[in-house]
């Protein structure tokens, strides 16, 4: 074979071309042509590795702290209805001084890593609306309990926040409120009721808070302790922490204690509870989703009642199971006498123009008798007639039962938001009488002292939420390009190499990984992150985060639906000999 050169004028051009007679003619084309398409070829692969690829190189230690930390601060501070730029800069220095020592610590007794457990305790406190103090508190106590090797006085000055410094203090010494009874015998109804009294009278709320939050993170981690342990644990918080969650307001919280302990004390009684609530069951959707959706169409397809209020919400709830053993057990109840074990609760929010918004309660009250059988006998009318407290309320209970079944009475109430914020927080709630304080004026007293110490820390925070839709609007955009903002100190509009050396090596890893990351996440090659750039980089971290706690939710759910163990105990399915040899 013959290779012949043939060049074409410039003008059109050198090309490849082949001939039958086994010669090949090799046109070249313009050099300028060449670097130009070269070049399109390269910007092309650089923007599918940006747009793809980005994260693999993530691999290196230190990619993979920034990936921590933007993932960890975007999903707090999306849970958090609102969050001033003090609070982001508290929670964004707490997660930079934080992940890299729980990521040097031990895995935790449960299996868990320390980082977990902290960001899990951080996200339930994001949850029930808890500022940056609280929550960044709530990360930092891992750091200091799990041998970080820092005491409070240095975090303190490390974070700049004595506030946040002083509620790890004070929850540290929550933390051994049950030591003050040296003999587990002597908890008594009446000695719990005296501790819980103790804390709220002497303790930070945000602190009980905090605690209550740590006690629901360890009680839902026991299953590796012994069983006298999980019992010990579950004593304490049945008898102390759940009736104080109850008087801080967190009733969901409460509730979820109370059956957590309820299992691990009493795990037959358990079973049996939890077989008969399952037992009114149908279908693969909850019972109460059912009729909470069924409710809300009918109501919102009424327009007698649209135009007297402008939201309608329906919440709903099942009974707990230790609740429902203590009636069944404790007032003697037979199962078809307990009567609230699906409740619904109707709350609407009248239009301004309304002057009578009880009509607006009564009305609903005509749509549900219209949908199920009321029973006269336990409907009670306390906006009529308001309980001595202030409380106000409609009480209903209807039949739900169909198809010749029988089913336990549904409880519905109906209130104005302005009701259910009276009967939530101010002088309607019986919380605190129920957490053990007895005395209406000290209740009162109390409740005042709360609000206080909340007011204040979000003084201190400046976090108030926005009162109009703009400025609603300019806040969920600064919510995503708030660390992006939190990254470019300099203010200019990007982040340059110089700035993520930085924060890498806060984060305690090389400033080479910042280069690899910054080549990888700079598109247009210009040496520094656009708002853009790293817009793109978040949602692949989101993605990437989503994807692991997707993993997480069906490895459990396959676990109770195949019964198998974790990973490290997990049956082999193929041995060596059953594989194939290749």
């Amino acid at each position: 074979m013959e290779l012949h050169l043939c060049l074409n004028s410039p003008s059109r051009g050198i090309q490849l071309s082949s001939k039958p007679n086994s010669t090949v003619l090799v046109k070249f084309t313009s050099i300028n042509s060449i670097s130009l398409s070269f070049k399109n070829k390269i910007r092309r692969r650089r923007r599918k590795i940006s747009s793809s690829s980005s994260v693999v190189a993530l691999e290196q230690p230190g990619g993979k702290m920034v990936v921590e930390l933007v993932g960890a601060f975007n999903e707090l501070t999306g849970r958090m209805s609102h969050s001033s730029l003090v609070s982001s800069r508290l929670l964004f220095k707490v997660l930079k001084l934080s992940i890299p020592i729980l990521h040097s610590l031990p895995l935790l007794p449960d299996g868990r890593s320390p980082l977990s457990k902290a960001l899990s305790v951080a996200l339930i406190l994001a949850d029930l609306q808890m500022d940056a103090e609280v929550i960044s508190a709530g990360i930092l106590r891992e750091v200091i309990e799990g041998g970080g090797g820092i005491s409070i006085y240095k975090l303190r000055d490390r974070i700049g926040s004595t506030g946040t410094a002083h509620l790890i203090h004070e929850s540290m010494r929550l933390k051994n409120i049950s030591s003050k009874v040296v003999d587990d015998d002597a908890l008594d109804d009446e000695t719990a009721s005296a501790l819980r009294k103790y804390c709220l009278t002497y303790y930070d709320v945000r602190a009980i808070i905090l605690e209550l939050v740590l006690k629901l993170d360890t009680i839902r981690h026991l299953h590796y302790l012994p069983r006298y342990k999980q019992q010990m644990i579950s004593l304490h918080v049945i008898k102390i922490y759940a009736p104080l969650a109850h008087a801080v307001g967190i009733n969901h919280l409460s509730l979820e204690l109370e059956d957590l302990s309820f299992q691990y004390l009493f795990p037959h009684s358990y079973i049996y509870v939890d077989t008969w609530l399952r037992s009114h069951e149908t279908g693969s959707k909850p019972l109460i989703e059912i009729f909470k959706d069924q409710l809300l169409r009918c109501l919102r397809s009424d327009h007698y009642l649209t135009e007297m209020v402008q939201d309608i919400s329906v919440e709903g709830r099942y009974k707990s199971r230790y609740s429902t053993m203590k009636k069944l057990l404790r007032d003697g109840r037979k199962p078809e006498e307990v009567n609230d074990v699906l409740g619904l609760r109707v709350i609407l929010s009248p239009r301004p123009d309304i002057e009578h918004v009880e009509k607006a309660c009564y009305r609903a009250r005509e749509i549900i008798q219209s949908i199920w059988k009321e029973m006269p006998a336990r409907s009670k009318d306390y906006i009529m007639h308001p309980k001595a407290n202030g409380y106000k309320s409609l009480h209903m209970a209807v039949d739900i039962s169909d198809n010749g079944g029988t089913r336990p009475l549904m409880e519905i109430q109906i209130r104005t938001a302005e009701m259910d914020m009276l009967a939530a927080g101010g002088t309607a709630s019986h919380a605190l009488y129920k957490a053990g304080l007895t005395d209406p004026q000290e209740a009162k007293r109390l409740k005042v002292i709360m609000m206080a110490a909340a007011e204040l820390a979000a003084v201190r925070l400046k976090d108030f939420p926005s009162r109009t839709n703009h400025n609603k609007g300019h806040a969920e955009i600064d919510e995503r390009n708030r660390v992006f903002l939190l990254l470019d100190k300099n203010g200019d509009g990007k982040i340059s190499i110089e700035e993520l050396m930085e924060v890498m090596e806060e984060l305690g890893a090389q400033g080479e990984d910042a280069r690899e990351m910054m080549q990888l996440l700079d598109s247009n090659t210009d040496g520094s992150l656009s708002s853009d750039e790293f817009d793109l980089f978040q949602k692949q971290v989101d993605i990437m985060r989503n994807l692991e706690l997707r993993d997480v939710q069906y490895k459990t759910m396959l676990n109770e639906k195949l019964q198998m163990e974790d990973c490290d105990g997990m049956t082999q399915v193929h041995s060596e000999e059953q594989l194939p040899l290749n």
